[in-house]
């Protein structure tokens, strides 16, 4: 498996949406090899390019591509949250973690 993330953030990137061209944040999206990711990375930018013709912000630059088991372990940067039944613990959690999987929302504890 491989994603697609954002390199400043490591949020891992879904499918462009069609009829705006944005991609946006999509912690279940992954692609099975590696060219089927660089193929949606160079769809991504030629829709970029078409649309705003500018360089600056191109999803070349501003995105990359990494196995799922590297990504995970070396890459993916973690956010200091608090618990939302006891305010007084906090923990670390990985940016891309669900919200019905993490104990600082609501829908973790209503489950």
């Amino acid at each position: 498996m491989f994603y697609i993330y954002e390199k400043s953030s490591t949020y891992i990137i879904g499918k462009m949406d069609k009829r705006t061209g944005v991609a946006r944040p999509d912690h279940r999206q992954y692609y099975k090899t590696m060219s089927a990711a660089k193929a949606a990375l160079t769809k991504m930018s030629k829709r970029y390019r078409a649309d705003l013709l500018e360089t600056v912000n191109d999803p070349q630059f501003r995105y990359a591509i990494a196995e799922a088991g590297y990504f995970h372990k070396n890459i993916e940067k973690s956010v200091k949250k608090t618990s939302l039944m006891d305010k007084t613990k906090t923990f670390m959690e990985p940016v891309n973690t669900p919200g019905y999987m993490s104990p600082s929302t609501e829908t973790y504890w209503s489950m």
